[in-house]
């Protein structure tokens, strides 16, 4: 079943890409929409189209000689799926090479370690990478429809989980995702960890989703070494299920935290492995606040069109801390996060502020309206997010 939800921004992003690149990878989670999206890039261009779906035993038969198959195409060549064929890689490369570019590929894949490895030793300068996300608040109407927000904080941006008919249905897909993302996909990427414990390894991160990585702390309650546990952590962020923030340290005279914060890349995976399945459950929990701050980040990401590895949090061994810094030729700006209607200063904002030399510091909280709360300090409603949070650009 496709979303009915046209991405237009991504949409357009991989247009240019196609325009500017002989070869495009779309990148992104099983079921986040990757098909969806190459249908819409199909059905806006007015080149010949082939389409290969790699999960097809007649597609793969017809890319039993690659070069025979792949060099007579003009036009748009979609590869779906491609890391079950990654030999495909320096086939493209030759392809890719041609003059006059006679075919333009548009490969979708599942990542994975190898599939990028592959990728980026055969196409060096030859490929651009696009990652697709789930849903965001802009491509869910947030701003015209009250309940949006809300549905997709506890159902999260997988078009089946956030479109099912009611929440229990999204639950259920959630858990039938996991389920075969565990057994059939991570087996089908070459990864031969036993899906148990991925399993438990995903769930016992689910609850330090949002804190500081401790691989000795993990490793003990996991009975591993700590390299084993760092082995899975890489594996679940190659496999875009999982985000590593990267502190932020500079010569400030203060100690600095230097391990990455860790977080559930979508929230609706993260309550399922928690065991969430309604808003009443969600609010109750101890983890809201985490779950909170998990959301908001990647809603602020997706509005200023920046990825998980263009930001970092900051945070001293004294309490200072930030919770997402954004670093630009404009400027330095941060944002803290609040699961609160009454947002107030804290000292941790003015430390934030003072040693980071900040331009503007947001306070994304939960009531209804924005207003400044001091000198280069905003307090920002999560509601009016998509009209309130303002360029990078002063």
């Amino acid at each position: 079943m496709g979303s009915p939800i046209t991405r237009i921004p991504h949409l357009d992003e991989v247009d240019a890409s196609l325009r500017r690149y002989p070869v495009v990878a779309l990148l992104g989670a099983r079921q986040v929409g990757k098909t969806t999206l190459a249908r819409q890039v199909i059905a806006g261009g007015g080149d010949d189209t082939t389409h290969f779906d790699l999960e097809d035993p007649a597609d793969l038969s017809r890319l039993a000689d690659p070069m025979l198959a792949l060099k007579p195409l003009r036009g748009l060549v979609v590869l779906d799926e491609v890391q079950r064929k990654p030999d495909l890689f320096p086939i493209l490369r030759v392809l890719a090479d041609r003059p006059d570019t006679p075919a333009r590929f548009l490969v979708l894949g599942s990542a994975s370690p190898e599939l990028l490895r592959q990728s980026s030793e055969s196409l060096a300068g030859r490929i651009h990478y696009h990652e697709l996300p789930g849903f965001n608040l802009a491509e869910v109407g947030a701003d015209e429809s009250p309940g949006a927000l809300g549905r997709l904080w506890l159902r999260g941006g997988f078009p089946r989980a956030y479109l099912a008919a009611s929440d229990a249905d999204s639950a259920e897909w959630r858990q039938d995702f996991i389920r075969t993302f565990l057994e059939r996909d991570l087996p089908a990427l070459g990864i031969r960890i036993p899906a148990p414990t991925l399993r438990r390894f995903w769930t016992m991160l689910a609850h330090y989703h949002a804190q500081v990585w401790n691989g000795s702390e993990l490793a003990r309650a996991f009975g591993v070494a700590h390299t084993t546990v760092r082995g899975y952590l890489d594996l679940l962020d190659a496999a875009l299920v999982l985000r590593q923030l990267q502190p932020w340290h500079e010569n400030l005279g203060k100690r600095q935290v230097k391990s990455p914060k860790i977080y559930i890349a979508d929230s609706g995976l993260l309550h399922s492995l928690l065991g969430i399945e309604t808003t009443e459950g969600l609010e109750s929990h101890p983890k809201v606040g985490a779950s909170w701050e998990g959301f908001v980040i990647e809603q602020i990401l997706s509005r200023l069109r920046l990825r998980w590895d263009q930001c970092w949090f900051w945070a001293t061994h004294a309490g200072a801390e930030l919770d997402l810094l954004v670093i630009t030729e404009h400027g330095r700006r941060g944002f803290e996060i609040k699961r609160t209607t009454a947002p107030k200063i804290t000292p941790s904002m003015r430390h934030a502020i003072a040693d980071l030399g900040l331009d503007r510091l947001d306070v994304i909280h939960a009531g209804e309206h924005s207003f400044p709360l001091a000198e280069r300090i905003q307090a920002l409603s999560m509601r009016r997010l998509l009209t309130d949070i303002g360029p990078l650009e002063p």
